[in-house]
């Protein structure tokens, strides 16, 4: 007697011959071409998606079903009713199938799954995460472990971005990931937050990263070989990385021809060991006091470039390091700032097709004389109560560079690292004297914001140096060394617009903060 007909009938002929036509594979394969190789090599791993997607669909129906009830009991889980009917998930994927499905079958209110899908909550709504991420396994394109991954990295970012291009943002690492694979994708946060996070929100995750960043005590490992570890901020290996790169690469003897036979890893540590001796060397401390610490290639969209001139926070000015092992890291607006007090840095501007228009000169922003008399002149760092020395500091714009603060001693102060972060953080900004009683030249003003509330008048008062006298006599400054920096390219009338636009946006801001005050109960 025939088997009586059901609905999984035809499925189950579907599926067992392609089990069946799949598991005799072996036998045709010597007659096959190699074009015929490529195709089976296609439809099999189509196959495969789909038995995936398939395979997230029942899990996700039963689920729906109840068939796990007997979980919350203790009596049974998702993933073992998958690990049991599947069992090649058990060599890994059935959590994250269970996972998928389960979430699926949970946020759809009773009675309203049909289709092997959900018509209502978020995993039906395709202007969500949750259905574009399912819209998108149930086809067979994405797997369950690139879903998951997306759905987590969304979730870190949604309220850091702007609302509007979170489904944007989803699609991103969703294509990200299937052209390179997941781990492709969680890299991608920080130029989702660049492009789409609300103002601020790059800096701010990036000043959050300081505290996890370590460098452990020494640990004398196997072979004697004294192991560290190591985490830093994109900043820390931005540098490290522009430091080391140019010494890191294979080095072939030029006369004999002898190829370098050490490992990347070798050439790496021995880069660095060169730096280490480099900085340590009084020839050197001596050669170039307050030296530039690195050579970082930043690119930028020419709209992003002009907009950093007058954007003070925002994602306007954020920057990709190129020509590194640091490449593509995202460096937020303010870590750009900070480095372009002390580091050299060659701006690579893109235009609106991503062609390289401009390739900017690596600047000096303080040449060797000025540095020396800084050496001189402050001693150590000026912040008020640290004791660092010269050779522990960075020369500090005290009106920002990238403001277009100039290269001058009078706007200049030494500051160590820690001190010249917070700085930038605070935004403080200090006035060049002649030294008082203590042999003080630099006095900062603590209060928070302070760079702000006195910006527009410091570009001015620049300004009005540069401007001739009677007789086309030019004021006296003591210097040493050429105009560099943004205000030896800008116009004077430039400069005072400028002035105008960062005087306006701060009384806005006090006055949003005014408005928004509330008198303490």
């Amino acid at each position: 007697m025939d088997e009586q007909e059901t609905p999984v009938t035809p499925l189950r002929g579907v599926l067992t011959a392609a089990r069946d036509g799949l598991s005799g594979i072996a036998e045709l394969l010597t007659s096959l071409s190699s074009a015929d190789l490529a195709e089976v090599m296609t439809l099999a791993d189509e196959v495969k998606s789909q038995a995936g997607a398939a395979q997230v669909r029942v899990t996700a129906e039963a689920a729906h079903r109840g068939e796990f009830a007997s979980a919350r009991r203790g009596d049974g889980s998702v993933h073992a009713w998958v690990r049991e009917h599947a069992p090649s998930l058990r060599q890994g994927g059935a959590g994250q199938v269970a996972q998928l499905a389960q979430d699926a079958a949970a946020s759809t209110p009773g009675g309203l799954w049909s289709h092997g899908g959900p018509e209502a909550g978020p995993f039906a709504d395709e202007t969500r995460p949750e259905g574009i991420v399912w819209r998108r396994v149930v086809s067979g394109e994405v797997g369950v472990g690139l879903a998951l991954t997306a759905l987590r990295e969304v979730a870190r970012m949604k309220d850091l971005l702007v609302e509007e291009a979170v489904p944007t943002v989803t699609g991103a690492i969703l294509d990200l990931g299937v052209e390179w694979g997941q781990a492709h994708a969680r890299k991608l946060r920080p130029r989702l937050l660049a492009m789409y996070g609300l103002e601020g929100e790059l800096d701010k995750a990036h000043k959050r990263l300081r505290a996890g960043a370590y460098l452990s005590s020494p640990s004398v490992a196997e072979g004697d070989l004294t192991e560290y570890r190591m985490a830093m901020t994109p900043e820390q290996a931005a540098r490290l990385e522009a430091a080391i790169g140019p010494l890191s690469k294979p080095a072939p003897n030029p006369e004999t021809g002898e190829i370098d036979l050490r490992c990347a890893g070798q050439r790496r540590v021995e880069a660095l060991a060169s730096v280490l001796a480099a900085a340590a060397s009084e020839d050197a401390v001596a050669a170039e006091p307050g030296g530039a610490a690195t050579v970082v290639h930043v690119s930028t969209s020419l709209a992003d470039l002009l907009a950093g001139l007058s954007g003070v926070n925002g994602t306007e000015g954020a920057g990709s390091v190129m020509g590194s092992r640091a490449r593509d890291t995202m460096l937020a607006p303010s870590v750009v700032r900070q480095m372009a007090c002390d580091a050299d840095v060659v701006p690579v501007v893109l235009g609106a097709a991503g062609e390289v228009v401009d390739l900017g000169r690596a600047t000096r922003l303080f040449t060797r004389g000025q540095r020396r008399m800084l050496w001189h002149r402050d001693g150590s760092c000026t912040f008020p109560g640290c004791t660092a020395p010269a050779a522990w500091t960075q020369a500090h714009h005290i009106v920002h560079w990238a403001d277009g603060g100039p290269s001058d001693l009078g706007n200049a102060a030494l500051l160590c690292q820690r001190h010249h972060t917070q700085v930038h953080d605070r935004r403080l900004i200090a006035t060049v004297h002649p030294p008082d009683e203590h042999g003080r030249s630099v006095t900062w003003d603590l209060s928070r914001g302070s760079y702000d509330r006195d910006l527009a008048e410091r570009l001015r008062e620049f300004a009005r140096a540069r401007a001739p006298l009677k007789g086309g006599r030019h004021r006296r400054h003591l210097d040493t060394g050429p105009p560099e920096g943004w205000a030896s390219a800008i116009p004077d009338s430039v400069l005072c617009e400028l002035a105008d636009d960062f005087e306006a946006d701060h009384l806005a801001l006090l006055a949003e903060e005014s408005n928004n005050w509330v008198m303490p109960a």
